[in-house]
């Protein structure tokens, strides 16, 4: 049987065995074959419903309390219309794909995030290692998960753990590819959260066209997820769609205030003992808030209460992050920070006695790409990269949506925040 016959029957297993279906209010229909149905059943996938999507987000769009668990479905969803797809084009996919590769794919795709830490990425730089690392490691120990994804699905445990920790060696240009499928630009990842976080909070930014992208998508002569040129726009509004959600949701002022103050709680108990790294691991955020408002006589316990109660510490003061500044390269470690905000506090402490040290808080968001790793596909002529195609996402205009977001912010109290100056501020950072 050749590549062609061969992806037809696979085109028409896709389509035949999967005969359950879930509801989805941004896909609306999505088809799962019963162990597909099995595996979303899981206990390990269940948990993904009690983990909100964006965290803490909720406290400044109300509309955002929807869940990993809808999100994985969708990632799966979009995973399995890609497939089909790329099986449609076959013939120029020069990686062949087998049937057990594509169901390790999807099953990866809906356990994306079954090891994801609570309140969004308020943990991602505590805890290590990553929560794919963690997830992979979660699966291969689940009995139950084990048995579905061998005997009903129909493909290997080894292979679904290799897609979804990179970390893990691999040479099989198969499970590479469907690594790059599933973490890229263009990934079903992206393609979900953005649409999905925008409808949710209710802002036109990030909704894509995935159906658009998803035909054009294609595996290039060299093995590569590329889009041809006259596509392009769609990398364009992508990247615009994740620039707009970083400014106006992902790191809107408040949500990062209440960011900062978790992350800050949790620091503040590791570093006293009163949490283990080990306990901070495979909780929902119901769990999560339960293990820190059992520590509510200490400092930490009271800083998250804070922020479960709703009651955010307010912008005092905010500087633009400089990469090329030696010091500020130094502030993005967390232990150099916790010296500047004991040092702001002993000046503020003798205008606000009451001010509680663990309520003054430096902060300054993770770094983010905004660069385009998918390759451009030119009638015949060899594919390039996005950015040696584009004209408008140059080296410098990337670099500067980067450097227009990420900013150093102090956050104090409300009582403190109206009577503090960017001078004071500028002297420490």
């Amino acid at each position: 049987m050749g590549h062609k016959d061969q992806y037809s029957h696979y085109i028409a297993s896709l389509f035949q065995d999967f005969t359950y279906t879930i509801r989805d209010s941004i896909h609306k229909d999505i088809p799962l074959s019963h162990g597909f149905y099995l595996l979303s059943q899981t206990s390990v996938m269940q948990k993904l419903h009690r983990i909100k999507q964006l965290g803490p987000t909720y406290l400044t769009y109300p509309g955002s309390h929807h869940t990993r668990y809808e999100h994985s479905l969708g990632v799966f969803h979009l995973t399995r219309l890609i497939i089909i797809a790329l099986l449609t084009k076959g013939e120029e996919n020069p990686i062949k794909m087998t049937y057990k590769g594509i169901l390790a794919l999807l099953s990866a795709a809906m356990m994306h995030d079954v090891g994801h830490f609570p309140y969004a990425h308020a943990l991602k730089d505590i805890i290590k290692p990553d929560h794919e690392a963690i997830g992979a490691s979660l699966i291969e120990q689940d009995k139950e998960v084990i048995s579905i994804i061998e005997e009903k699905i129909g493909t290997e445990v080894s292979f679904v753990t290799l897609i979804l920790d990179h970390s893990r060696f691999c040479d099989d240009k198969e499970i590479l590819l469907y690594r790059s499928l599933l973490s890229g630009t263009l990934d079903p990842d992206k393609l979900d959260y953005l649409s999905r976080d925008a409808t949710y909070c209710g802002v036109p930014y990030g909704v894509q066209d995935t159906s658009y992208i998803i035909r054009h998508l294609h595996i290039d002569h060299l093995g590569n997820v590329a889009i041809p040129e006259v596509a392009i726009g769609a990398v364009e509004h992508l990247l615009f769609s994740k620039y707009l959600m970083y400014k106006y949701v992902y790191w809107h002022k408040r949500t990062r205030s209440a960011t900062s103050m978790i992350k800050k709680s949790v620091l503040m108990a590791l570093k006293e003992h009163l949490l283990s790294m080990e306990q901070l691991i495979n909780l929902t955020d119901e769990s999560f808030s339960t293990l820190m408002l059992s520590l509510i006589n200490y400092d930490c316990g009271k800083l998250f209460q804070a922020v479960h109660s709703g009651n955010l510490l307010h912008v005092a003061s905010s500087l633009p992050y400089d990469k090329n500044n030696t010091r500020h390269q130094q502030l993005a470690a967390e232990s150099e920070r916790e010296k500047i905000e004991v040092q702001i506090w002993e000046e503020l402490v003798v205008h606000y006695p009451t001010l509680d040290p663990s309520f003054v808080i430096v902060d300054i968001p993770e770094e983010v790409s905004f660069e385009a790793d998918v390759h451009i596909s030119r009638n015949g002529l060899p594919s390039l990269q996005f950015h040696e195609v584009n004209e408008l996402f140059t080296p410098f205009v990337v670099d500067s949506f980067t450097t227009s977001l990420r900013k150093f912010r102090l956050f104090v109290p409300s009582f403190v925040a109206s009577h503090i100056s960017d001078p004071i501020f500028k002297g420490f950072v």
